[in-house]
């Protein structure tokens, strides 16, 4: 467990995984064990979206890769490359065709083992600053590859009046809930604002979508995204595909209580 600690934030990241942001003893982050999710937050890489349909093949310029739902980066182990006081750096890497156990073999998925046609290193960077912690991500790999990126964090909810205010649209819990899921799409959006006991702004960049997912009333993900899956069949998964155009592409999401 590495704990990260500045002007009254405290952050705990567990093997890469947001665990928990607390700010003057408010916890903004879903916890491991309560009813909703069994995890506080993941990443959806190289895809997003489920594939049982397409019978988990995506097609990519260099032939199918076998992906389960939200790509195989989730069956990766972050390796921890640095530690301060206020900030943590992770990274995950991966070799072109390696097959990868797929955790949800066999109970709810017929996938055994995932692979994807090209290399890539993922870092995940967590920052506090003064006031907000910033969540940042480096991908590197193959001139070209194929990708998109999603960041899967879930949030602690208090009152079942709790909204999100993207733009001038207010979404209630209830329009979340009500489309189960699949997600509710936020499209063209860099900033939403969760509105709760406290307020909570998150920022992006890179991004340029969220879309919303919770099947409970005591959490909700709000999900930075590059491509929205549901918007085409799982068989045409890759038309939400852009291309590592250089060395690396960077993302970013920041937190910060309001």
């Amino acid at each position: 467990m590495v704990l990260l600690q500045k002007n009254g934030q405290s952050v705990k990241v567990d093997k890469g995984e947001l665990v928990g942001y607390q700010v003057e003893d408010h916890e903004f982050i879903h916890q491991k064990g309560s009813p909703g999710w069994r995890n506080s937050d993941t990443e959806m890489f190289p895809i997003i979206g489920p594939t049982a349909e397409a019978d988990f093949k995506v097609h990519t310029p260099k032939g199918e890769a076998i992906q389960d739902q939200h790509g195989l980066l989730r069956e990766l182990e972050y390796e921890l490359l640095e530690s301060t006081e206020a900030l943590a750096v992770f990274s995950k890497k991966y070799k072109s065709g390696t097959p990868v156990a797929n955790s949800k073999f066999p109970t709810k998925s017929t996938a055994k083992t995932l692979f994807w046609p090209y290399d890539f290193s993922f870092t995940k960077r967590f920052e506090l600053f003064e006031d907000a912690l910033e969540i940042s991500f480096e991908i590197e790999g193959d001139l070209g590859m194929p990708f998109m990126l999603g960041y899967h964090p879930a949030f602690k909810l208090y009152g079942e009046d709790a909204s999100v205010v993207a733009g001038d649209r207010s979404i209630s819990l209830a329009e979340v809930l009500a489309v189960g899921s699949r997600a509710l799409q936020v499209p063209d959006c860099s900033g939403i604002l969760l509105k709760d006991k406290k307020q909570l702004k998150i920022s992006t960049s890179g991004f340029g979508n969220f879309m919303l997912w919770t099947e409970v009333s005591n959490m909700v993900c709000i999900e930075p995204i590059t491509f929205y899956p549901y918007s085409v069949s799982q068989e045409n998964l890759n038309q939400g595909f852009q291309k590592l155009e250089t060395a690396k592409a960077e993302f970013k999401v920041v937190i910060t209580p309001k």
